[in-house]
């Protein structure tokens, strides 16, 4: 069984969506980032950077796993799916996967701090990262234009990861328009019933607005 700490955020969803495709059995366990919890001394031990998500896999010694990109990694070859074991496909999938967590979350991150969050509305910044959630965008839409997913025609752990954060493009105010690509991705992963769960989990508590307001508490504090 695995155990998995997480909130309605991107980077919750990629593991969410993960072990719904996978369709293995999990034990969810919100955290409430609005409350702090992820800076609790009982999370601090699992991540000592105090960020979600979070999995203890109960079925190997009670192994703790955190950031994101390394719990696909750890699920995928515990469960033998959605990363390949040939070197080249393997790297393939590996490279986007780190685009994702080097550029695509970052930059898009930061469009959300400036554009949705942050109190004072500082043009410069918001023009810089939504100028570079576009360029990226247009990256993924150049190698979407080249193979059917971004590691070539199977579907891996990258198309998982990037999807999370892209499917969020209108929250960071930037356009996917004239990415036809890119849309044509966006479209088929929408489609897969674990994407469709997995960005369920756990539910966003209250109204837009509200989670607003703590999100501006968080990116103020």
């Amino acid at each position: 069984m695995i155990d998995l700490y997480t909130a309605p955020t991107p980077n919750g969803h990629k593991i969410t969506v993960m072990l719904e495709e996978l369709g293995v059995d999990y034990n969810l366990i919100p955290v409430n980032l609005s409350a702090a919890e992820q800076k609790t001394p009982e999370f601090l031990a699992l991540n000592p950077n105090g960020r979600i998500p979070v999995i203890v896999d109960r079925d190997n010694d009670d192994f703790v796993v955190f950031e994101s990109g390394a719990i696909m990694i750890y699920l995928a070859e515990k469960y033998g799916r959605f990363l390949p074991e040939d070197p080249k496909g393997r790297s393939q999938a590996l490279q986007w996967l780190m685009f994702q967590m080097g550029g695509i979350g970052p930059m898009m991150g930061q469009a959300n701090v400036f554009y949705r969050y942050f109190p004072e509305k500082i043009q410069p910044a918001i023009d810089r990262y939504q100028h570079e959630c576009r360029r990226l965008f247009e990256v993924l839409n150049l190698r979407l234009g080249e193979s059917r997913y971004l590691a070539g025609d199977e579907l891996t752990i990258a198309d998982f990861a990037n999807w999370c954060w892209v499917r969020t493009h209108t929250w960071s105010g930037v356009s996917v328009e004239g990415l036809e690509h890119l849309r044509r991705w966006l479209d088929e992963l929408a489609e897969r019933p674990g994407c469709q769960v997995g960005v369920k989990k756990p539910p966003r508590p209250g109204e837009a607005e509200e989670f607003i307001k703590a999100a501006q508490k968080m990116v103020t504090s």
